[in-house]
């Protein structure tokens, strides 16, 4: 790849038909050693997006590349909270993807938002809850700013969807906070109790009906 590069073969931080930059495709892949040599030349932007606004950040946290994340947010150019065309942020995606070692180094950052929305009101917390990744849910929760009651614009919680995928550990946490409302009904009138019903998950039943404040009418 050097050798490429002093010959002048490849315009080093030029795009794909994605707007995919040779960086971004390192960082996807962890090629750590790869991304330091090329965050070596000037021309090289570390947070260019491609055309759905992903950056090269985003692609390390979502396929949990701790050490090349880490070696992005050294560059002072790096938004560690930085959206793209749907709203997701670096955070969003390694919540999403259960990686708790990323989750831990990017909420490290001042700049990141915890509680940050995507483009439908998706959290991080509700799309960890909703992949059933009970440590990351837990590290989320830790932090004060993290809202576990917040809705999506549909009107579901982290809650709706762990219940509603029969996440029972996630359920569990969840129940654990006295501001998370287990009757909370959705934009189709359906609450969390009526989604665990309807897909068979009988030990989420049991959860959920152990708090007083559910009962059998809401299904």
């Amino acid at each position: 790849m050097t050798t490429l590069i002093g010959m002048g073969c490849y315009d080093i931080d030029g795009g794909d038909f994605s707007g995919r930059t040779p960086l971004a495709w390192a960082a996807h892949n962890g090629h750590a050693g790869v991304v330091k040599t090329l965050l070596e030349w000037e021309e090289v932007n570390p947070d260019k997006p491609n055309n759905h606004g992903w950056t090269p950040l985003m692609y390390a946290a979502r396929f949990g590349h701790e050490g090349v994340v880490g070696i992005l947010l050294e560059r002072e150019e790096v938004n560690p909270n930085k959206q793209n065309n749907y709203g997701q942020t670096p955070l969003t995606n390694a919540a999403w993807k259960g990686h708790e070692g990323v989750v831990k180094i990017l909420l490290g950052r001042e700049e990141v938002n915890p509680d940050k929305p995507d483009n439908s009101g998706r959290t991080p917390l509700l799309l960890a809850a909703s992949k059933g990744h009970e440590g990351v849910v837990k590290i989320l929760l830790a932090r004060e700013e993290v809202n576990p009651n917040k809705s999506t614009k549909y009107g579901s919680t982290p809650l709706t969807y762990a219940a509603g995928s029969g996440h029972e550990g996630v359920v569990k946490i969840l129940l654990g906070r006295e501001e998370v409302n287990p009757n909370k009904r959705n934009s189709l009138g359906l609450a969390p109790l009526s989604l665990a019903t309807a897909h068979g998950h009988e030990r989420v039943v049991e959860l959920l009906n152990s708090r007083l404040a559910v009962i059998p009418s809401t299904i």
